[in-house]
């Protein structure tokens, strides 16, 4: 397949999130000349909480009659959402083409999310998902940054750039690259020079951490590469916590879009020392994109 016809592809559940989501991947679609494609993923696990009695207190010849009556219910349930997911997809397909997106389609798919995302990364271009999703549509007193439970999972299962955005809508006009020198940051500012995505928009470019005598030339690298494709580029180098300096950057400069390499480190080390990916993610207000 060629390059220029992979797909941007989003994920969306049945929350209000999924409008956001949609409205990111058309503005993404749009910018890319590229198709669209909106994902339902059904969980496998149908929840059932009918009220009957479902111990092992039946009578001898009612338990064939049980099974059966619970099969049919599955397979009603099932059909209902399979046509909630169709209505819903629907009218996402239709927001996303009035925003401008060059063709969309939809597909509900039955099965774990990042299994179900990995198996069709060979035709995905960019990923769009929400930080929150149906799970979070209530959120607890001071979880406002919550990230929806599949985040990292998704993010690890996939190789692809995700655009991970958070509520309401709004078109980039600035972006910050968080830059540390590191392959797949620079694989970034070779993804933004070659790229429409970020075509005509100022591009922050920032280091930050531990001083480090290699630096400038790092960073001079990557301003150099983006204005010789044409960018308007700020570069600095700023001491201090990477999370902290990010996060305040990304308000003083009233960044729209942040761009960061993710989770660099395995699982077994992130569940010892902790994500740095997952703590930005969190602290961050603006739609991230992470970095493979």
């Amino acid at each position: 397949m060629n390059k220029q016809d992979r797909k941007v592809l989003a994920c969306v559940d049945q929350s209000h999130f999924a409008d956001t989501v949609a409205d990111y991947a058309a503005w993404a679609a749009r910018r890319l000349d590229a198709p669209l494609e909106l994902l339902h993923v059904i969980d496998r696990h149908l929840e059932r909480g009918s009220g009957d009695d479902h111990s092992g207190a039946i009578g001898i010849n009612a338990q064939e009659h049980l099974l059966s009556t619970l099969s049919d219910k599955d397979a009603t349930v099932a059909r209902a959402k399979r046509e909630q997911g169709r209505l819903f997809l629907n009218r996402l397909r239709e927001r996303a083409l009035a925003a401008g997106a060059p063709a969309a389609d939809m597909r509900q798919r039955h099965g774990a999310l990042d299994d179900t995302l990995a198996e069709q990364e060979d035709n995905v271009r960019l990923f769009v998902f929400g930080r929150r999703g149906a799970s979070a549509e209530t959120p607890q007193p001071g979880a406002s940054n919550m990230l929806g439970r599949n985040v990292e999972r998704v993010v690890r299962a996939v190789h692809k750039p995700i655009l991970a955005v958070t509520e309401g809508f709004k078109a980039p006009e600035r972006v910050m690259l968080a830059f540390d020198g590191t392959a797949v940051t620079r694989k970034g500012v070779d993804m933004i020079a070659n790229s429409p995505l970020f075509k005509g928009l100022p591009i922050h470019i920032v280091m930050a951490g531990k001083e480090s005598a290699d630096a400038p030339r790092q960073i001079a690298w990557a301003k150099d590469t983006l204005t010789v494709a044409g960018f308007e580029v700020v570069a600095d180098i700023l001491p201090g916590d990477p999370e902290t300096v990010i996060v305040r950057e990304v308000k003083a400069r009233n960044i729209d879009m942040l761009l960061m390499g993710a989770y660099a480190h395995s699982p077994l080390r992130a569940l010892i020392f902790g994500s740095k990916t997952t703590d930005l993610l969190r602290a961050a207000t603006v739609p991230t994109l992470l970095l493979r």
